[in-house]
């Protein structure tokens, strides 16, 4: 008898097994679902980014055609505790508390200050206008600078400081005596620009109580179900067994629904006062108030090199904007990217210091990358400003200063023990596809007869820290949870297979790959096999999806316990085959005997039998299911090289990304059709922060881009064709061999671009555009240039 040959899962581009729900509308997002007695619920929000509420009178609101209650703030703070915080970076931070809605005073735009409840969405959103509300304006607190002046208006008067916390981290030799004898010292500052995610599904709640028992169902458009039941038991004192969270199908996240929302408490406490169930679904303009914001950070970035180009020390200050409070990761973000700062490059010093900075407006948090994109944007785009000072090509520079291969693992200057990596192959790589030799001969070319439009080449190379764990390092950096996760493999007696993992997908495949990765250990074909998650109940552990951590965590987690079952099937194929264990091979889902391959059980028929357990062996429970949590030792560090060719039209100052090449190394790939789809969503979001978005505010701190219309997302037509390949070191801190894949083409793509456009005018005189690098932006550097340029042929002093 021979087998036939199996091809193995893990590798193949398999078609998602979720996208047939998805594309013929058969899917449960949050906002589809409805039950008998559906309340919706409406938000008040303030129109102002700080005042004290003087009056507020919601009796006019009960009196409109629907409206079942509402409530103020005061009418719902007993029982309804603060947000929660759950990365308190140091000992002495600032604190605020953080009401689901406001009671005295509003701190930024779209600060809830009233709840109507009424039988449909639209006669809830009708009442809000009779709401009646007094405020007193007090001043805003907008620039972050401003912020810590001893006379600066106060966001919380409490706390007599809009101060929030002063992080610092210094490893190697005193960056004070490294400045000292390097050759050259370049500082310079970038401003990221706040950012809003927009998810394709908006945030909803559903909640529905079951009086009874005291039990209640939240149905929230989440990344982190596990978390929020944590969460929203603190804050409102249900008990969690109370509890069950559920993560129906979530249409994208990017880290905004990484969050415990005030939104999620009110439905649940609306529900529980009214013993009803409640609906909240934003609108998009509501979302962009109430959504928390992505960046928003000064970086002032100074490097000290010796003259031949070899980099000495980095010194990186942050001024972080806060936002009016605290969410759930909000004060951390901005420490993950302290570590990566650093990125792939050797120096003997490293000096770092973060500032968070409370401000009248929304509170940041994650966003897609979450700290590494604002990194690397510094640190990339310095170098290109060192590579010009020292008259090296900027690809050279890297080469001089980058780790090598032969060196891994090798332990940063920041302190992280990068395990595997080849920087030399994926650049390599990239160059050869993007033709780069001969692009620099065409710049030069254009340079030389004054072309309009200008051909400029961006490069960004790349490592990121994901994956987030080990759980004692989260502890080190006072981060409240720990980066475990589990999974649990159940055979079933017909030998189908469900997969349970405590990971919660919204679009990155994890049906499909955990399917994948199951099939292979198990030897069942992939399509009997069901994944199971995004319930608190179905799946009770885990701590969920952010930080590029599903595969490299969540998915070794699945590949433990499918090993688990395998070796407790083998058991119990020994004792049928009435051979010793270590006599068994087991391939392709078979138990055989060495030597005697007649003689075979496959692991579908040892489900069977164990779920009949007529013949087990003595002492065995009747079970080969098997669950594993795992901890990791390490994060894992993805890298890459990503390059840009942009024309830019001198007299419009139109960008248009000609070409854009990009390597990425996430160790061994899973399934490569969804490594291609998460690296073209993420080098989009990151063409975006450079060319399109930025939340933009006025004086008084209202969000002035507050639509689509104002704020602009790119769609396919503004983007480029992309050029993706591969190199693979696989990592050595999980069995997969894998890397995270869902942020690094945000993490690299910004600041290939941004340095393309600077690359395409500094003949011109340009060293800087920031970012959104927009036409007008463009052009009024180009403006700046020439006027500083006829300032100092008449030796007059450049205009400000």
């Amino acid at each position: 008898m021979t087998d036939q040959i199996v091809e193995p899962e893990v590798g193949r581009s398999r078609p998602r097994k979720e996208d047939a729900r998805l594309v013929t509308g058969q899917t449960n997002w949050t906002d589809n679902i409805n039950v008998n007695g559906l309340l919706h619920l409406a938000i008040l929000r303030s129109p102002m980014a700080h005042a004290r509420i003087d009056r507020i009178d919601v009796a006019p609101a009960r009196e409109r055609p629907g409206v079942v209650a509402a409530f103020t703030g005061q009418d719902l703070a007993e029982g309804l505790g603060s947000l929660p915080c759950a990365w308190p970076v140091t000992e002495d931070i600032v604190l605020p508390d953080h009401p689901p809605i406001a009671v005295d005073e509003v701190r930024y735009a779209g600060d809830p200050v009233a709840v109507v409840v009424a039988r449909d969405r639209y006669a809830a959103a009708d009442a809000l206008e009779a709401v009646e509300v007094d405020y007193t304006p007090l001043p805003p607190v907008l620039d972050l600078e401003a912020a810590l002046a001893e006379d600066a208006p106060l966001v919380h008067s409490d706390k007599g400081t809009n101060r929030c916390y002063v992080w610092p981290l210094a490893t190697g030799a005193d960056y004070r005596s490294v400045r000292e004898r390097a050759d050259v010292v370049l500082k310079r500052r970038y401003v990221q620009q706040r950012l809003i995610p927009n998810a394709m599904e908006p945030r909803a709640v559903v909640v529905t109580p079951l009086a009874a028992s005291g039990e209640y169902t939240v149905y929230s458009a989440t990344q982190i179900p596990h978390i929020l039941r944590i969460m929203l038991a603190v804050v409102t004192g249900i008990p969690e067994q109370k509890l069950r969270v559920i993560a129906p199908d979530v249409g994208g996240g990017f880290g905004s629904k990484l969050q415990v929302y005030g939104e999620e408490a009110l439905a649940l406490t609306v529900a529980r006062r009214l013993g009803r169930p409640v609906k909240w679904t934003e609108s998009r303009s509501e979302g962009y108030l109430a959504t928390h914001h992505g960046r928003g950070m000064i970086q002032d970035v100074e490097i000290a090199a010796t003259s031949e180009g070899r980099l000495l020390g980095l010194k990186v200050d942050l001024l972080a904007d806060m936002g009016a409070y605290l969410m759930l990761v909000t004060p951390g973000i901005p420490i993950l990217g302290a570590f990566m700062y650093p990125a792939i490059y050797k120096m003997d010093a490293y000096d770092f210091t973060c500032t968070g900075v409370f401000t009248t407006r929304t509170p940041t948090d994650a966003y897609r990358g979450a700290g590494r994109p604002e990194a690397t944007y510094a640190i990339e785009r310095i170098m290109d400003e060192l590579a010009v000072e020292l008259d090296l090509d900027p690809i050279e520079l890297r080469r001089l200063n980058w780790i090598r291969h032969e060196e891994f693992p090798y332990t940063s200057i920041a302190g992280l023990t990068y395990d595997s990596g080849n920087y030399e192959a994926a650049t390599d790589k990239a160059l050869a596809l993007f033709g780069y030799d001969k692009l620099r001969a065409e710049q030069a070319d254009r340079n030389r007869r004054g072309d309009l439009v200008r051909l400029g080449i961006g490069v960004s190379t790349y490592t990121e820290m994901c994956g987030l764990a080990p759980s004692r390092v989260l502890r080190d950096l006072r981060y409240a949870a720990g980066g475990w996760e589990a999974a649990s493999i159940r055979m079933l007696p017909t030998g189908k297979v469900e997969v349970v993992t405590g990971t919660s997908p919204h679009g990155q495949g994890h049906v499909t790959c955990w399917s994948q990765i199951a099939a292979d250990v198990l030897g069942v074909p992939f399509e009997d096999i069901e994944v199971v998650h995004g319930d608190t109940r179905a799946a009770p552990q885990g701590m969920d999806t952010y930080g590029s951590r599903s595969l490299v965590v969540g998915g070794a987690a699945v590949h433990h316990a499918a090993r688990k079952v395998v070796e407790k099937a083998r058991k119990v194929a020994a004792h049928l085959l009435e051979a010793s264990e270590h006599d068994l091979e087991f391939t392709h889902g078979v138990f055989s005997v060495k030597g005697s391959p007649e003689a075979r059980k496959t692991i579908q028929e040892v489900a069977f039998e164990t779920f009949s357990s007529h013949d087990l062996p003595d002492g065995m429970e009747p079970t080969i299911n098997a669950e594993h949590l795992v901890d990791p030792d390490n994060f894992s560090y993805p890298h890459g090289t990503h390059l840009c060719a942009v024309e830019v039209d001198t007299e419009t100052g139109r960008t248009t990304i000609r070409s854009y090449v990009c390597v990425d190394d996430v160790g061994s790939v899973i399934n490569p059709m969804i490594v291609e789809g998460q690296v073209h969503g993420g080098v989009a979001q990151g063409i975006a922060q450079a060319l399109y978005e930025e939340a933009v505010y006025d004086d008084e701190g209202n969000l002035v881009s507050g639509t689509m219309a104002d704020y602009l997302v790119p769609s396919a037509v503004d983007l480029p064709e992309f050029v993706t390949d591969r190199t693979e070191t696989p990592a050595t801190s999980n069995p997969l061999g894998s890397k995270g894949v869902g942020e690094s083409g945000t993490i690299a793509s910004t600041p290939a671009v941004v340095n393309a456009i600077v690359d395409a005018l500094r003949p011109l005189g340009v060293t800087e555009v920031r970012m959104p690098c927009t036409p007008q932006r463009v052009w009024e550097a180009l403006r700046s240039a020439r006027a500083a340029d006829g300032s100092a042929r008449s030796g007059e002093e450049a205009p400000a």
